[in-house]
């Protein structure tokens, strides 16, 4: 997934959703989260001084706290490691190669969902589902 003009408007009305504008750190920090896979804070903010050498790790907190809170990004963790964010918001799973560190998405269609529901108590209705999977992934050319 790569940054483009959709990717800007939809900076742009989330924010403004929330009372808030899209400067100059917020759209690069949110391109650079778009461009990466599953990146860390600490991984943004090393990618974000790239083109903003004077951007603080605090501002990258604050943006992404931002973007959690307007619905642009979905922060998540492999046990108790840094968390990661993901602007993929569609339903799916994370697996973690336990060798490379590399993050893929795992697809969770309606059936898995479906699937799933069935597990809960009755008077249970699944809403999200966040599944991490941790093992050894394929191994890099």
């Amino acid at each position: 997934m790569k940054f483009n003009p959709s990717h800007k408007k939809q900076l742009d009305d989330a924010l403004s959703h929330k009372g808030l504008r899209a400067t100059k750190q917020r759209e690069h920090l949110f391109k650079v989260i778009i461009e990466s896979n599953h990146p860390t804070a600490d991984e943004v903010h090393l990618s974000a001084k790239t083109n903003l050498p004077t951007i603080s790790l605090a501002t990258v907190y604050n943006c992404l706290e931002t973007f959690v809170e307007c619905g642009l990004v979905r922060p998540f963790n492999f046990d108790r490691k840094a968390t990661r964010y993901d602007p993929d918001l569609t339903d799916h799973a994370h697996f973690q190669c336990k060798e490379s560190g590399d993050v893929f998405d795992i697809p969770i269609n309606d059936e898995i969902k479906s699937y799933l529901q069935k597990l809960l108590p009755a008077e249970f209705e699944l809403e999200a589902v966040e599944v991490a999977f941790r093992g050894k992934g394929p191994i890099a050319p």
